[in-house]
């Protein structure tokens, strides 16, 4: 009997130190936020791409990828014409010898292979050139969220998300959202 009330002491002691550990945990994360009051302590979100595509820096840069694309995009569609144009050759090909139809499939798939290795190094290009752009405009981005959070005594800012990749911020009560005044001094430091 005496070891049975032993076992049930130390499964009380064990549950009181438990509620213990919830109470204490608790306690810290319900006195977070007044810590951080007291520090003054402000959080405000940003849009990392919106000040790209509304910045005018970000504007020319992404024209100038743009138009990069259309001019790959312009060679791409003059090889698919030839490929057609060989094709058809090749389906109306009435009144050539074997030798010269085989010269021309030999052609068409020299073309092919020519147009996806060019597809693939264009793809890999603009993808390349995006990244620098990216990481390049999140440097300048960073700067002027910076400049803009310290004038208005943000001690935190937090990137918005995109819906089409992942949404970070859910809710933001209004003025917390500092993208248009990061986009203004975006304007006046990057001409």
């Amino acid at each position: 009997m005496q070891g049975r009330h032993q076992h049930t002491s130390h499964k009380r002691g064990n549950v009181i130190l438990s509620l213990l550990g919830w109470f204490m945990i608790l306690s810290l994360f319900c006195s977070l936020p007044y810590a951080f009051a007291e520090e003054s302590f402000q959080i405000a979100i940003i849009d990392p791409q919106a000040v790209l595509e509304n910045s005018n820096a970000g504007q020319k840069a992404l024209a100038t990828l743009k138009e990069h694309v259309m001019v790959r995009q312009k060679l791409l569609e003059t090889d698919e014409e030839e490929i057609q144009k060989l094709e058809q050759q090749l389906q109306g090909g009435t009144g050539r010898s074997e030798t010269e139809t085989q010269v021309l499939r030999e052609e068409l798939q020299g073309k092919i292979q020519d147009y996806q290795r060019r597809r693939q190094t264009f793809q890999q290009e603009v993808q390349e050139k995006q990244k620098t752009l990216m990481v390049d405009y999140m440097k300048k981005i960073e700067g002027a969220t910076k400049i803009v959070a310290e004038r208005r005594g943000f001690s935190l800012v937090i990137d918005k998300g995109n819906e089409a990749i992942m949404q970070i911020v859910i809710y933001s009560a209004k003025g917390m959202d500092i993208t248009d005044e990061v986009v203004k001094e975006f304007n006046q430091t990057h001409k």
